[in-house]
C-alpha cells in the first residue's frame, strides 16, 4: 500500500508521496504510478503525481510526473503545495524553503498564522525568451515574440514562447471563456515548431492589472490553473505593453498575484495551497516502488 496526500493549488491538483520519511528505491516506477493514480472517476484523480525527496543541494527535492507519466521540470501550483506539506508536516521546518527541481533551485517564502501556511511566494527565476531556450524552431538567439504557428487547416496562431519551468507558448485571444481550448490546445502543444512540446496559455487582457487565462498543459490536458503559465502570461502581456510588470492572473480555479522584478529579472508568484486528504492506494505487484 502506498500512502499519499492529495493537495491542490487553485484546483490544479496533485497526489503527493513523502519520500523523505519513507525511503523508496531509486528505480521506483513513478511514471507508472502517476498513470495509475491520475485518472478521474477510475482512480484517485489528479493532474499528476509529485514525489518529495531528500536533496544534497537544497532542503528537499521535487519530482513531478504528469497524468500521462511524463516527467515535468517544475509546477508553480505544485511547488506551493509541496512547500505547505513539508513545513506543516515538519519534514523541513524552514522559512524560506529551498527546493531542488529539474528547472533549478527554487526558493519559497511562507506567510504563516499559528504554524499554518496561508500564502506562499515563489521565486520562479528568470523567464527565458530566446528561441533556443524555449525551445522553438527558428533563429536561436532571437526573442520568441510574435511567433506564428500555422496549423493544417490554414489557421495561424501568433504568440510568445517563454521557458519558465516547462516551455510555454502564450496566445492572446478575444474571449478566453468561449475559446476552443480543448481543440486548439493539443494541436499547439505538439506543434512541429515545439520540439519538446509546450504548455499552451490562452490569455485575455482585461486591463493593465488583470489577465484571464485558460491553459492546456503538456501531458495533462486542460487544468484549472497553472502557476508557471500565470507567470508566462504576465511576462508575455507585459512585453506587449498590455499589462504592468505586476498583475493578477485568474484561471478557472482562482487567482495568483504575479510580479516581474526587472532589476533582478526574476518572476515571483504568490498564492495559496490546500491539503485535501490523506489515504492509501494498492499498487500492483508489477509496478516497482
Amino acid at each position: 500500500m502506498l500512502k499519499f496526500t492529495k493537495m491542490h493549488g487553485l484546483g490544479n491538483d496533485y497526489i503527493y508521496v513523502d519520500g523523505i520519511s519513507t525511503h523508496f528505491p531509486d528505480n521506483s516506477d513513478w511514471p507508472s504510478i502517476a498513470r495509475l493514480v491520475s485518472p478521474r472517476h477510475f482512480s484517485i484523480g489528479a493532474d499528476g503525481l509529485i514525489v518529495i525527496l531528500p536533496s544534497q543541494q537544497a532542503d528537499c527535492r521535487m519530482r513531478i510526473f504528469n497524468a500521462d507519466g511524463s516527467e515535468g521540470e517544475m509546477c508553480g501550483n505544485g511547488i506551493r503545495c509541496l512547500g505547505k506539506y513539508v513545513f506543516e508536516h515538519n519534514l523541513v521546518k524552514k522559512n524560506p524553503l529551498v527546493v531542488e527541481t529539474l528547472a533549478g533551485i527554487i526558493t519559497l517564502t511562507f506567510t504563516c498564522k499559528n504554524e499554518s501556511v496561508e500564502l506562499i511566494e515563489v521565486d520562479m527565476g528568470e523567464p527565458k525568451l530566446k528561441y533556443k531556450d524555449v525551445p522553438l524552431t527558428g533563429p536561436a538567439e532571437a526573442m520568441a515574440v510574435n511567433v506564428k504557428l500555422p496549423l493544417n487547416d490554414g489557421l495561424v496562431y501568433c504568440g510568445t514562447g517563454i521557458r519558465i519551468g516547462p516551455p510555454h507558448f502564450v496566445v492572446e485571444v478575444n474571449d478566453v471563456e468561449s475559446f476552443p481550448v480543448k481543440v486548439i490546445g493539443p494541436l499547439l502543444e505538439s506543434h512541429e515548431f515545439l520540439p519538446q512540446k509546450a504548455n499552451i496559455d490562452f490569455v485575455q487582457v482585461i486591463d493593465r492589472n488583470l489577465v484571464k487565462m485558460r491553459v492546456w498543459e503538456r501531458g495533462s490536458g486542460e487544468t484549472f490553473a497553472c502557476g508557471t503559465g500565470a507567470c508566462a502570461s504576465l511576462v508575455a502581456t507585459n512585453l506587449a505593453n498590455k499589462t504592468e510588470a505586476k498583475a493578477t492572473v485568474t484561471s478557472k480555479g482562482g487567482s495568483l498575484f504575479i510580479r516581474w522584478d526587472k532589476k533582478l529579472n526574476h518572476v515571483f508568484m504568490k498564492g495559496s495551497a490546500v491539503e485535501v486528504y490523506t489515504g492509501y492506494i494498492k499498487i500492483p505487484e508489477s509496478i516497482m516502488f
